[in-house]
């Protein structure tokens, strides 16, 4: 080909070279600016990101695929579509036909309970029986004690299983048990492991008690796989005694309270048909993790109390607001208090507005949060939100040390959701968490006054609080803040 006269070959490379950079930071500008204004959540989101992306290219493309990208929900839906048993996320959707729970449910929660019908697969029963179990005293005898009467089956599950005393108490039971010829699961997160040191992790050792244990997503070197969120933050026991364990407690000897340096927490033990739900919870991650199903066991259990129950996934594989939507909900349920307590409380805008909502509409809006926190930027992050709420008079209080892990809802006098997760992004939108609803007067009526007790004799903070920080405080609880859809 003859070049023109007027445009020598290095002068056509040097063009080449001009257009091909144009196209590619005009392309990739577009891309980003496309992909944002047809995934982002909002609009103000939305806008910056196509202006960053726009006006600073290549470095705002790049940025907003680092950060603006939510690649845990795409990496969870792949995950779920090559595993043929999913992550467990069931979802009914908008339109799923709704149950009659009159005969079992008051009037006043038919609307909350026709919510859940739409955010889970599982129905309210009836006919369970509730019992809380503050710190390890009272959780972990019970829990050994179903693993040494079962006969068939025991399966669980933990985020954190700690190998020091109490952790080598549950090691040795499941492994008499599975010397009984009781089918014996265990499955343990991947990263939550790493908590004990190497040649002390349990699942090793359980494996050494021939223990069927297993890691649910665990980090690799080959193929190369880090995944810090996706966690499987779920605690579960189930027997085939009837009873299940769920709550926020791991296992491991910092649950011990008795002499005051330990973690406070609670867990609780249900008896009654809501434990199928929670095995089937268990069967779900164990084939997700193992590749290996399992029938949920035969045969209706017994009506053991007068709790009506629901079990809650949650996780990011579809819907990513499901636990989220089922909280705000119940509080616009509310007809006299909203009681929270959490280790992590980091709520988002509509959480916020239902919470304000609530305190608006003259109900008692209360929450505990600990003094002493494990994870000081969570802390500092969330008093970037307490003062929209407590504007509106939301009531927060800060319980003494030391740290409490626990985790509840309450509602009035007859509604609570407790379970494994915060009211914190990793729990509502990044981990696998399982949250129960209990509809019922007495045992709610328990944890009221548990709250209701701790709340007295805690520290209130005021708007005056809030607004006497030093201005490096003020700097440093913002810029947490800004970061922490990422804790």
């Amino acid at each position: 080909m003859n070049l023109p006269d007027y445009l020598t070959a290095p002068e056509l490379v040097s063009l080449l070279r001009f257009w091909a950079t144009v196209l590619l930071l005009v392309g990739t500008a577009l891309v980003a600016s496309v992909h944002a204004l047809l995934t982002r959540e909002t609009p103000a989101s939305a806008f910056g990101w196509i202006g960053v992306s726009i006006l600073f290219p290549p470095v705002g493309p790049l940025l907003y695929y680092m950060f603006g990208v939510n690649r845990v929900r795409i990496r969870a839906r792949r995950l779920d579509r090559q595993s043929r048993h999913g992550l467990g996320a069931r979802q009914p959707g908008a339109y799923a036909e709704l149950r009659d729970y009159s005969d079992i449910l008051d009037r006043r929660r038919l609307g909350l309970a026709a919510a859940g019908d739409r955010l889970s697969a599982w129905p309210v029963v009836a006919g369970n029986a509730v019992d809380m179990l503050h710190n390890g005293e009272q959780a972990y005898p019970p829990m050994l004690e179903a693993i040494e009467k079962a006969r068939r089956f025991v399966y669980l599950t933990t985020y954190i299983f700690e190998t020091n005393k109490v952790g080598k108490r549950f090691i040795n039971a499941l492994g008499r048990a599975a010397e009984r010829g009781v089918d014996v699961r265990v499955l343990i997160d991947g990263v939550g492991e790493y908590y004990a040191w190497p040649g002390r992790r349990a699942v090793a050792l359980l494996k050494r008690q021939n223990v069927q244990a297993a890691r649910f997503l665990p980090p690799r070197l080959l193929p190369p796989s880090l995944r810090i969120n996706l966690r499987n933050h779920r605690k579960i026991l189930v027997t085939d005694a009837g009873v299940a364990f769920t709550g926020g407690m791991n296992i491991g000897d910092r649950h011990f309270y008795a002499d005051g340096r330990g973690v406070e927490d609670m867990h609780f033990r249900f008896a009654g048909p809501i434990v199928r739900q929670i095995e089937a919870v268990f069967l779900s991650d164990w084939a997700f993790a193992t590749g290996r199903q399992t029938g949920v066991s035969r045969g209706e259990i017994a009506a053991s109390g007068s709790a009506a129950c629901r079990s809650i996934e949650n996780g990011p594989t579809r819907d990513t607001e499901r636990l989220a939507t089922l909280v705000q909900t119940a509080i616009a349920s509310a007809r006299r208090r909203v009681l929270i307590m959490t280790p992590y409380f980091l709520p988002g805008p509509a959480l916020i507005g239902a919470l304000q909502s609530a305190a608006l509409r003259g109900l008692d809006v209360q929450i505990v949060l600990p003094s002493k926190n494990n994870l000081p930027f969570v802390e500092w992050a969330s008093r970037h939100a307490l003062g929209e709420l407590m504007l509106r008079g939301v009531k927060i209080v800060y319980r003494p040390p030391p740290f409490a892990h626990t985790k509840l809802l309450v509602l009035d006098d007859d509604y609570a959701l407790v379970g494994s997760p915060n009211l914190d992004p990793r729990s509502l939108r990044l981990n696998f968490e399982l949250a129960v609803e209990i509809f019922d007067t007495s045992g709610v009526e328990a944890l009221a006054a548990h709250i209701q007790g701790i709340a007295e004799r805690s520290r209130a903070y005021t708007l005056a609080d809030l607004r006497r920080r030093r201005w490096p405080a003020r700097v440093r609880d913002s810029i947490f803040w800004l970061f922490s859809s990422y804790f």
